[in-house]
């Protein structure tokens, strides 16, 4: 059976789908005496983008611009559905999604370029539709940190979701644009068990903090709900509610929630650190997953993914939705103002040399 990497969530490395020879380490058992590989350390890559704010036409997403300052999440957290897109950049989406961290110095330079062209036409941004943007790396690379500098300058309304109490730190920016309609935040909580929080997300902030971050936001006049998300059937579905009350009581206003989604890479590293981290359970746990979808690991219809289907789907949808008036989290999502952006004259003038 795979073994935890210590601080990490995947338990293999398996080739990314792409690749046309799979490589896997094993242990054949014949040589004991050889020495422990050395721990898994991160390592940082720098990525010359061309542009920063990306498009989407999902219709099930809830925005159609987004920035994500880095790919691959050292959170690690196991069930992240953007794992299967370190595969694109010839790498796995086990280990080395959580390990190998790419990151954009020119962050803050190529979105204050984009912000400028003539013909932007502002709408909401959301940081962090891929992976977190206050990750580890973040507290020293500071590439989140400038993107929001920016934004401020221009008054560029943006949405931001995070696990980590890391975003207090940017409480001098995101309170004043939070209460002049510019800025709102999610931040997710999975569950408030710590020991399956360690488990599960092994280097993202603990419960408690996140929650302590829900109530910095909502302090400092920021409009903050809470992500439970994902809700894992027979693993976590049982602390919804607790989760919501919470969050409630710290100061969050709005809510939402994503069933466990399983595609591609995901289907497999889920399975395996299910079996090593909850073996009581794992039988169980899938055969709810697949209730919730069609009786298959994962269904990507996007009129459903983000929920699921059946009884199941159902009882959670109705679920939440008691919750959710109960304790007070039933007000609309937070709409930003986004008649107060302005290019600020120093960075029109400096635009004008590429006209």
């Amino acid at each position: 059976m795979a073994e935890a990497a210590k601080g990490r969530g995947a338990r293999t490395n398996a080739t990314g789908r792409y690749e046309a020879n799979a490589v896997e380490a094993f242990d054949d058992g014949w040589t004991p005496e050889d020495a422990s590989p050395p721990p898994l350390r991160t390592t940082l890559t720098p990525e010359r983008a061309r542009a920063l704010i990306t498009k989407n036409t999902s219709p099930d997403v809830g925005f159609d611009r987004s920035i994500n300052p880095y790919k691959g999440c050292e959170h690690g957290c196991i069930y992240c559905y953007a794992r299967p897109s370190h595969a694109w950049m010839g790498l796995s989406p086990g280990l080395d999604f959580e390990s190998r961290i790419f990151f954009k110095p020119e962050a803050a330079r190529l979105l204050e370029q984009e912000l400028s062209a003539r013909r932007y036409v502002c709408k909401r941004i959301h940081i962090g539709g891929n992976t977190d943007p206050y990750q580890p790396v973040e507290r020293d690379q500071k590439i989140t940190r400038g993107i929001l500098e920016v934004m401020q300058r221009f008054n560029q309304p943006f949405s931001i979701i995070t696990k980590s109490g890391l975003i207090t730190r940017d409480l001098d920016i995101l309170g004043p644009m939070g209460r002049d309609g510019l800025a709102t935040a999610f931040v997710s909580i999975t569950t408030l068990d710590r020991g399956l929080a360690r488990a599960m997300e092994p280097r993202a902030s603990t419960p408690a903090r996140r929650l302590d971050a829900i109530r910095a936001l909502a302090e400092a006049g920021v409009p903050v709900g809470v992500g439970v998300a994902p809700i894992i059937p027979g693993l976590n579905d049982h602390e919804m509610e607790s989760i919501l009350e919470a969050a409630a009581k710290a100061g969050a206003t709005t809510a939402m929630y994503v069933t466990l989604r399983l595609p591609l890479e995901i289907k497999d590293l889920f399975r395996e650190w299910l079996a090593d981290a909850r073996p009581e359970r794992a039988a169980r746990v899938m055969s709810l997953i697949r209730q919730t979808r069609g009786g298959r690991d994962y269904d990507a219809d996007w009129t459903q993914r983000m929920k699921g289907t059946g009884p199941v789907a159902e009882l959670i949808a109705t679920r939440f939705k008691a919750a959710v008036k109960r304790y007070g989290l039933e007000g609309e999502r937070h709409v930003l103002d986004v008649s107060r952006f302005r290019v600020p004259r120093d960075a029109r003038t400096q635009m004008e040399l590429f006209d």
